[in-house]
């Protein structure tokens, strides 16, 4: 499937961070629903490609918890993504939100730099593959924090990232649920297409589909549902009539709050089911 132009309504969020030396207590956000007090922390971990930097968030009590990598869209990481990652994190996660990017560029942010050749160029660097690299680091520096559980995880991907759900729960079989949201790339021509790689994993998946979206037609989203069908794994695909590809993000012109919410409510269902034992 060629490059495509993924997500790219303009807001006006900065995308500056700091990185404290120690975890951060956070008070609870009404405004993404978090219902305790918050652990974040932002640090670097190193790959075999250099050092990927990741904001994690967690309860600051209760734990372990499961861990969920929160996979971003092709416009960067941002506050947004933050945000959302400690929406999930309020139900009792442990998550990792990683700038995917790091090969390349220290930051990104498609919606301050209004670049979106560049953000072509930083997508297409990615694949599958590398992914699933990427995600063994954030796994493994996981596995060292006493307050997350690494025994079953969890992924969720957004637009580019929804085919690296599925690879990365092909790849690791603690991984027990794998949600892609307007996702792309799901049936191609590739060995490594995620209609094939789904063969390889006994997960719950989960795909939303926005009614509207030529980044991920019918026909691409039909064949991956095929496939799940056929293979180990369970889940469902499901279509959200009357949305357009990035429904999911509050802070986008498309954004489609019934629909949106409803994806909120199916992935701490999905995160329920296969993450807590």
């Amino acid at each position: 499937m060629a490059a495509t132009k993924l997500c790219h309504q303009r807001h006006k969020r900065s995308n500056t961070i700091k990185h404290p030396a120690q975890p951060e207590r956070v008070a609870p956000k009404a405004n993404v629903g978090l219902t305790t007090a918050m652990l974040e922390t932002f640090v670097d971990i190193t790959t075999p490609d250099g050092q990927m930097n990741t904001f994690i968030v967690h309860p600051d009590e209760g734990g372990p918890h499961p861990l969920v990598l929160f996979l971003m869209d092709a416009p960067g990481m941002r506050e947004e993504i933050r945000d959302m990652s400690r929406r999930l994190a309020s139900a009792g996660y442990y998550v990792l939100a990683s700038h995917l990017y790091y090969r390349d560029v220290t930051e990104f942010n498609v919606f301050e730099t209004g670049d979106r050749d560049r953000m072509h160029e930083l997508m297409d660097n990615l694949s599958n593959a590398i992914v699933v690299e990427d995600a063994r680091a954030m796994i493994d520096h996981a596995a060292q924090d006493p307050a997350a559980d690494t025994s079953r995880i969890g992924t969720v991907g957004y637009c580019m990232s929804g085919p690296f759900t599925i690879a990365i729960a092909a790849a690791f079989p603690q991984v027990r649920a794998a949600a892609s949201i307007h996702g792309v790339r799901l049936a191609t021509d590739g060995d490594d297409s995620p209609h094939r790689l789904v063969a390889n994993t006994d997960a719950e998946i989960y795909i939303a589909a926005a009614e509207t979206d030529s980044w991920a037609p019918p026909e691409i989203i039909d064949t991956f549902d095929q496939a799940l069908k056929a293979s180990p794994a369970h889940g469902r695909v499901e279509w959200f009539p009357g949305t357009e590809h990035g429904f999911a993000f509050r802070e986008r012109p498309l954004y489609n709050k019934a629909a949106s919410e409803t994806h909120w409510q199916r992935l701490h269902d999905l995160f329920r089911r296969n993450l807590h034992a």
